[in-house]
């Protein structure tokens, strides 16, 4: 995968070193480069609500060296395609979200054909009226989301995976952009506990999702 020309990708990788005798030793390299998904001079957003078009493109990166031009196999997003790009970026993450919370067709809108789009048209689930029903309130903070029951070494576990409930609101009716621009807004502000009432382990993630897990009783 390479983002706009070749050579202008920036990165940053870093290797950990446990040496038998020595201390803990990092490896550092780095690679400076130009290259942002928003072309340079572009003040405009790409509108994330479009519905993401299916675009076939030939597997190659082209790398210029010393006045040579190759092809390599890849795949090479150029900036006139970085709209395009990042609205496959945000409308998939939109599905991952949603995905969290139950599936079904409020995630199929997000997805092309190529990314499974009719693995998530109908409600699948054994029980599909239960999907995407429950509600609860952790932290004071309403989510909405699925709730899963099942067995850990004989104990009888209750999950919890949902989205607060505006945002999945955003989501569920197609505004990406409504929801980017909430949750940019509460970055700073969803609680670090990994404990609530009623529930023994809680994970908020930035992204407003939660996974709440509990014994249930018998």
């Amino acid at each position: 995968m390479h983002i706009g020309p070749y050579g202008t990708v920036p990165y940053l990788l870093i290797g950990t070193e446990i040496p038998k005798k020595e201390s803990l030793a990092l490896h550092i390299l780095e690679a400076p480069g130009t290259t942002t998904l928003r072309p340079s001079g572009e003040t405009s957003e790409a509108d994330l609500d479009l519905t993401l078009d299916q675009e076939n493109r030939v597997a190659d990166v082209v790398r210029h060296a010393e006045q040579e031009r190759t092809i390599v196999p890849g795949f090479q997003v150029l900036p006139e395609s970085f709209a395009w790009f990042s609205i496959v970026l945000a409308r998939t993450e939109a599905a991952t979200l949603i995905a969290f919370t139950g599936g079904g067709k409020p995630t199929a809108q997000y997805l092309t054909k190529e990314q499974g789009r009719r693995h998530f048209q109908h409600d699948v689930h054994a029980n599909t009226d239960r999907l995407r029903d429950a509600e609860h309130r952790i932290h004071g903070i309403d989510f909405v989301g699925t709730d899963h029951i099942y067995r850990l070494n004989g104990t009888r576990v209750e999950a919890f995976s949902g989205l607060e409930k505006s945002l999945y609101t955003h989501l569920h009716h197609g505004r990406v952009n409504e929801y980017r621009r909430e949750v940019h807004e509460r970055r700073d502000q969803w609680p670090g506990r990994s404990t609530a009432e009623r529930w023994s382990a809680v994970s908020i993630r930035a992204d407003g999702t939660v996974l709440a897990i509990r014994l249930q009783e018998e």
